[in-house]
């Protein structure tokens, strides 16, 4: 388990870097993508989601929520994903939506630095972005 800190600016210099952003969206996509078809499906989103477990767990407790109720706004976050409206989510709109939602994340954050405390293996978005920040740090002094 390690600590990192992260504020604004470590997330936004994360999608600044737009080779490192996409390389990482890609990555996420393909192991997302598990029929291989080169675009996520309703069920394939949602599994991502629940993997989560943002919605169904508060400070480590089990909440719980009707299945119809998760099945809407799971609905609703697919369906903002799915640009195109054609029932699938390309690598461009899933692109896209994960910009939106780390910039959104980075204006939350502002100057405010934050703790995250991190598993051995978490590869998150916003560990991603403390690591890209990391490495910067120790080329520029070293």
């Amino acid at each position: 388990m390690g600590i990192v800190i992260i504020d604004g600016s470590t997330v936004s210099n994360f999608v600044d870097d737009v080779a490192e952003f996409n390389k990482r969206v890609a990555e996420l996509f393909a192991t997302l993508d598990i029929n291989n078809d080169g675009v996520l499906s309703r069920s394939e989103l949602r599994k991502a989601l629940e993997s989560f477990r943002l919605l169904e767990a508060h400070f480590g407790v089990d909440v719980a929520a009707p299945a119809e109720e998760l099945t809407k706004l799971y609905d609703s976050i697919f369906d903002k994903f799915d640009c195109d409206k054609n029932g699938t989510v390309d690598m461009e709109e899933f692109r896209n939506e994960m910009k939106k939602i780390m910039l959104a994340i980075a204006d939350g954050l502002g100057s405010c630095p934050i703790q995250m405390a991190l598993e051995d293996g978490d590869d998150s978005f916003l560990k991603l972005a403390a690591d890209l920040e990391a490495s910067k740090i120790k080329f520029s002094s070293g």
